[in-house]
């Protein structure tokens, strides 16, 4: 796997936006966080910026609009966050992680079902 950039909890709100939305403009972006956050305009702006520059977001220029399009994919970059998480916290261990999970939160029926049916899912693959 191709190492993808770094982004921050802060960056990644933006690239979720971008995800959903791109082709997507400037605006259309500070709207949809001024929904969800309470960021000013400038931050936004800023957070873009930095997306560009670590070659994350691409954008062309339309007039006096710029609209951005991921060079990231959001599938690839989780899965790299995710082994990243796994081999920082678990050593890499997925057993330990779920076992871990399983022991701290309280999961309602239907979340074990879930994980049985993809686990039985998984099982059948092999």
């Amino acid at each position: 796997m191709n190492h993808l950039p770094q982004i921050s909890e802060a960056e990644f709100e933006v690239m979720k936006i971008v995800w959903k939305y791109a082709p997507i403009n400037t605006n259309e972006i500070t709207e949809r966080l001024r929904l969800a956050t309470t960021w000013s305009p400038k931050t936004i702006h800023t957070l873009i910026k930095r997306l560009v520059t670590k070659g994350a977001l691409s954008y062309e220029k339309q007039g006096q609009i710029f609209v951005y399009t991921p060079l990231v994919g959001e599938k690839e970059y989780i899965e790299q966050e995710s082994s990243s998480f796994l081999k920082r916290f678990y050593h890499g261990d997925l057993t330990a992680m779920v076992s871990s999970f399983l022991e701290e939160e309280r999961l309602s029926d239907q979340e074990l079902e879930e994980l049985r049916l993809l686990l039985s899912q998984k099982k059948g693959e092999h």
